[in-house]
């Protein structure tokens, strides 16, 4: 029984390589560079260390499995995540390892087919995040702009402040 082993086992790494591709928090912080100039290369590194920590650790509990890809992320990325998809992203890894383990060939293949489908929508919406390149920003767009003439001839009266009603005093500088 150990080629059906060995294919799950393979599932498994696409599995991870799925889900994680799917995950638009990581997706963004890797185009936008969270990771530094190699964050492609941490987030290819991140699947072999989390399929290694499943392997080499029994009976995950869900946040042990969070806390550990937050501390991944924080520190390779420098990137907290607080929109609730480590927990669900944890839960779809354990999900996988679960029919790994139990050796669910077909539904290991038809789960990542499903993964892979949104793991292209996110890449494209991850991209269009992502200003692109040669498009001007808006520092670029006011710099094209003709610059405006101020009229310093004659100082102008500044207007009074609205009135306080906090129990604050404005307190202005005399005119000497």
């Amino acid at each position: 029984m150990a080629a059906p082993r060995e294919e799950t086992r393979g599932l498994f790494s696409q599995g991870v390589r799925a889900v994680l591709g799917s995950w638009a928090a990581l997706q963004i912080a890797v185009e936008h560079g969270f990771g530094g100039a190699h964050g492609r290369a941490k987030a290819e590194w991140l699947v072999g260390v989390v399929e290694q920590y499943f392997h080499s650790n029994a009976a995950l509990e869900p946040d042990e499995v969070e806390d550990f890809l937050a501390e991944v992320l924080n520190n390779e990325f420098d990137t907290i995540i607080e929109d609730g998809s480590l927990a669900e992203v944890s839960q779809q890894l354990q999900l996988l390892f679960a029919r790994c383990q139990r050796g669910e060939g077909p539904a290991l293949t038809e789960a990542i087919a499903r993964l892979v489908q949104r793991q292209q929508e996110v890449g494209r919406a991850a991209a269009q995040a992502r200003p692109a390149e040669g498009s001007s920003s808006e520092e670029e767009e006011e710099e094209e702009k003709p610059e405006e003439v101020m009229d310093c001839s004659s100082p102008r009266p500044l207007p009074d402040p609205p009135p306080a009603d906090d129990g604050w005093t404005v307190v202005r500088k005399k005119k000497k």
